[in-house]
This record gives structure tokens, sequence and C-alpha cells, in this order.
């Protein structure tokens, strides 16, 4: 797309729906092509008849298959209920169907409401038209940080038909819907707080009972995700609940974080630095948390509970995944990981991270970049970093934390539960098409989530997509590069060889991860960087600022594990020990709204 070309179309476009389509473009995928109906008889499943649509590629495609009862009403807050047994005809809506969550770029829905119906727990499936019955089935689990996304954000279509694999794409339940506890709704032993981990426990279930009637083998099932996705994957990993419901597992860009169910009740703010805690949360909504009951809370709509729970103040730690002693171990989910008692050993994982990961977030922050409107204010900014070598020394830690917390620190701890077939990499492809606007490839590169476009085969940029995913011979490689491994580990439980060059396994005395990467550039290490030798390039910089230096070192301390505050103050002898990083950042964050209104480029 020429300049000319990009500058008609913004013309009418305001700068919000631009920077907004770039944020969808990069946490979710696509949406489905234009379909048509198969004439192929309808699936008989157990919880429906499904009938297919054709897509590209020979590839059939069926929507919106529930997996389980709607969990309203008494069923809220409880674990997924199995459906009656019906051959029932299965309706595809109109409208994506997506479980409650906040209107937003990862939901790919604008506004500040509410949306989604609890009514969500639906499932897709993606197969070659020729599938019978023994292909590898892929069990995909979307991001957005468990609050946000769902599965219409994807098509593996062409992973379908380039891998010859079966995929299966979920909703699962989200935010305060899908991990809560409070003593209201059961004390006694065995109370579970993780909802939506059970959802996508039930839709396992329903991969071994139906799948083979969509051509896929249930005894070949690899779980994977990204972000929230990686770290659900890390999740059934870990959980005790899902023996034998997968048989190899990829987490993209996951990490490993949980919480005590005291913790995640938080009851007066024991633990200042949790916000929407569920006795806070009560409050917020006009009820008196130490009485009130569960018939109570059940009764609340939806839209209230999204929109009073994302209403509350939030700086750096939610409930998310809880040790409730049931789904997860009451060790804590770090711990479970390498405890032989709940270890899948004869399970394949291979994990990564992105090499430049913050820069979703960091890459569209005033603090960091620059807006200048070089042509008219009716067009988006041209956006510029302030401090380039600052800019690519934070991504660069922040990105290695990321890493060695999200892919190194997990596989090391599977292998001491005696995992043995355990692989890593680092996805490092940043050859966008930059633009007069932005270089996409100085200011985002290898971004948190940009990779899933690779393994899916396509990506819908929209008006960026021809800079984000440009027609290249780097691209093309890319894409063929991330499926085969995707493909191969599927099928073997190993990914193979890049273009030729062996791909290592990872044992912790010699870490091996494979730089994906185009045209070459690929290479197998064994050096990565621990959380020691990152604090002390933090220590030894001079391109931050003191406040920097504490900032940095706290989103290193606290970000992608159980946070260690000890560790924070105690950084380089005490240096932060006395710096509140959260009034710090809250002081940053209303100086940049003052003067600019809001503290990103939108």
């Amino acid at each position: 797309m020429t300049f000319l070309k990009v500058v008609i179309f913004l013309w009418g476009m305001s700068m919000r729906g631009f920077i907004f389509l770039l944020l969808v473009s990069l946490v979710s995928g696509c949406a489905s092509p234009s379909q048509t109906l198969s004439s192929r008889e309808p699936v008989s499943t157990d919880t429906g008849s499904v009938v297919a649509y054709e897509a590209e590629d020979n590839i059939l495609q069926w929507y919106d298959i529930p997996y389980a009862q709607a969990p309203v009403g008494d069923l809220r807050w409880r674990a997924p209920q199995a459906l009656p047994v019906t051959d029932a005809p299965i309706v595809r809506g109109a409208d994506p169907i997506i479980c409650p969550q906040e209107a937003g770029f990862v939901s790919g829905v604008e506004g500040e409401s509410a949306i989604g119906s609890e009514d969500c727990l639906y499932l897709d499936v993606t197969a070659p038209a020729d599938a019978d019955g023994s292909l590898p089935v892929m069990f995909w689990i979307h991001g957005g940080g468990n609050t946000a996304g769902h599965k219409n954000d994807y098509d593996f279509s062409r992973l379908a038909a380039n891998q010859n694999v079966v995929v299966v794409t979920i909703n699962y339940r989200l935010g305060p819907l899908g991990w809560f506890s409070h003593p209201a709704l059961d004390t006694g032993p065995g109370a579970i707080a993780n909802f939506g981990t059970l959802d996508i426990i039930a839709a396992l279930g329903w991969v071994q009972r139906n799948i083979e009637l969509f051509g896929g083998d249930k005894d070949n099932v690899t779980i994977f995700g990204e972000s929230a996705g990686g770290h659900n994957v890390f999740t059934l990993l870990a959980s005790p609940l899902s023996e034998g419901l997968f048989h190899k597992a990829i987490s993209q860009s996951g990490y490993v974080r949980s919480m005590s169910p005291r913790e995640a009740y938080n009851r007066d703010r024991e633990y200042p630095e949790i916000d929407r805690g569920s006795w806070e949360f009560t409050g917020e909504l006009g009820l008196d948390p130490e009485t009130v009951s569960a018939d109570t809370l059940r009764a609340i709509d939806s839209d209230t509970i999204i929109s009073t729970y994302f209403g509350m103040s939030y700086d750096h730690r939610s409930p998310g995944i809880i040790n409730d002693g049931v789904v997860i171990p009451s060790e804590g989910f770090a711990a479970a990981l390498g405890n032989p008692e709940y270890a899948k050993t004869n399970v394949p994982v291979m994990a990564g991270s992105n090499n430049e990961e913050v820069t979703l977030w960091m890459g569209l922050n005033r603090y960091f970049v620059d807006a200048s409107y070089p042509l008219t204010k009716w067009l988006p900014p041209k956006v510029t970093l302030k401090n380039p070598d600052m800019y690519k020394f934070w991504v660069r830690q922040r990105s290695e934390g990321w890493k060695a917390q999200g892919v190194d620190r997990p596989l090391a701890a599977l292998e001491s539960a005696g995992y043995s077939s355990l692989y890593a990499y680092r996805y490092d492809w940043n050859d966008q098409e930059d633009s007069f606007l932005i270089k996409f490839s100085e200011v985002l590169g290898a971004a948190h989530a940009s990779e899933i476009s690779f393994v899916q085969g396509k990506a819908m940029y929209g008006p960026i997509g021809p800079y984000m995913y440009p027609d290249s011979e780097s691209a093309r490689d890319m894409t063929e590069i991330m499926m085969t491994a995707w493909g191969n580990f599927a099928r073997n439980g190993e990914p193979g060889s890049v273009k030729g060059d062996p791909w290592a396994p990872y044992v912790s005395r010699a870490p091996h991860y494979m730089v994906l990467d185009s045209l070459g550039a690929h290479e197998l290490k064994a050096d990565a960087a621990s959380m020691e030798a990152i604090f002390a390039q933090v220590a030894d910089t001079d391109l931050m600022t003191a406040d920097e230096r504490c900032i940095l070192a706290w989103e290193l301390a606290t970000a992608l594990s159980d946070p260690a505050y000890g560790a924070y103050r105690r950084w380089n002898a005490g240096e932060c020990a006395d710096v509140d990083v959260r009034a710090l950042r809250k002081e940053i964050r209303e100086a940049l709204e003052a003067e600019f209104g809001t503290t990103s480029v939108l």
C-alpha cells in the first residue's frame, strides 16, 4: 500500500480508531473469511448436531458448539455442568459469542461498557475436509489476561490445511466470573475458585468424547495458547484434574503466578498490593462483604459485575489463578509445576517468549514516545521514540525477564518434576515495513502476540496490514518456519529442525533455545540470561534516571511471577527500598494526563 493510499484511508478515520486497529491486530488474530454452508451431513456430537462451513484450501469449520451448560443463575461460580446428550441442531448466531468482559481492544469492541453473555461456553472446530480420525488435534486457548478475549478472534484454517491438523478454539469464563474466591460461595474443604480453568478442562473433555467425529485423534491432543493462554497451558500442567486430557503442550509468552484464597479475598485489604479482591469488590457493589450471601451475589447481573469490577482502581495485581487446593494445588502454582505428584511426565512441552514483548504497551505510551502532526491533526500522529537508547534498554531487560520467568523458570521446574521432552524458543522477527507515520520495526518489532499471525498463517491487520505483515519473502519464510515447528510438535512431540538446523531440547544445565527468525537469521543458543544477570544490568546502566531504574526493577520483581517485594527492596544494596513505585507511576501518569489528556498517543 502506498503512502498516498494510507493518507486517503486515514483522512476519514479518527486517530483513536487507527491505534485501536493497531492494538486489535496485535492482540487478536483475524476474523473468519466469507464462507458458504457445506452440503455435508451435519456432525452429531453429544451436545448437538452441527453443520459445516466451507473455507479455503479444502477446509471445513464448525461454529458455536456448546460444551457445557450456561453458567447462569445458580450455576454461576460453580464447576461447569455437563449438557444433556442431545442431537438437537446447533444454530450459528449472527453475532460472535463472547463471555462477559469489558469492551476494548482485546475484545475487538470499542467503548466503555460491559459486553458479552454468561451463556458463552462454546467452541469451534476447523479441520481438513478429508480428515479421517487420525489427525493431530491442536486446542487453542486465547489470551487477554484471563479478563478479555474470545474464540472468534482467531482463524486457524491455514494452519489446519498446511499442517493437516484439526484445530479447536474455545471460550472460557473470564475475570471475576472466571476466577473468584469469597467465603459466601463455599467455606468448606474442597472449595473451588478457578472456574475459568474448569471450563477449559470441560472443553478438553468434550474433545475426548467428540473430536473423532471431525477427523481428529483424541489420543493426540496438543494444548497451545498465548499470553494468558500460555499461562493457562502451564496451569493445566499443574492441575491434578486435567490428567489424560491432552498429550502435548505449547506456551507462547506464558507466565507463572497465582495467589492464595486468602489473598484473593483480601479482607480489610490485608495485602495492600492486591486490588479487586472479593472483599473489596463486594463492598464496591454496595454489599456487606462479611454477610453477603451466595444467592445475593448470583442474582447480580453480569453487566454490573463487569462494569463494577473494571471500574475499581487497579495498579499491578488482582486475583487470577487461585491456589484453591482442588483445581490448583494449595502449595502454589509455581511449586506445583515442579512437584512430581502432579507431573504429567509423558507430555512434551514447548515454551517461548518474544524478543520485544513489552513494546505492545510501551510503544504507544507518551512517556516513551512523541506524537507530532507534520500534515494535519485530522490524521493520526507521527510517532517517534523520545530516547531510543533508553527505550531499547528497558524493552531488552523486560523481555529477557519475561523469558527468564515465563520460559526458563517453568521449564526448569518441569524438568525437576521428571519431564524429559522440553523445548524453548525466542521469537525475534521484526521485518515489518515502516511507514511515514511510525517505524513499526523500531517501535513495536517482535511485540507481544505478534507471532500468532505466523502460527495461524494469516493476519487481518486492516489498513496497517501491509506494514505489520508485509507480502515479503521474510514474512512467508517466517510463516513456514513457525507453522512447520508447531505442526511437527503436534504430530511428534518435537519441533524438528529449523531450515535443517537441529533444535536441541532444553535442559537446565544447558538451556538451549531456538531463535525463530527468517531468512537464515535463526540459531540455537544456550546463553539464557538469569534474573540475577538482568538485575545486574539494570544496576549498571547509565541510560536511565534513578526513578526509572527503580520502576524497571519493580517491574522485573513483580510482573510475571509471584511478586518478590523483598527482592525489590534489597536490590542493589537497597537503592530503591524507600521508593514507592506505585505512587511514582501514578505521579507520572497524572502528569501525562494533565499535559496530553491521556497517557497514550490515542
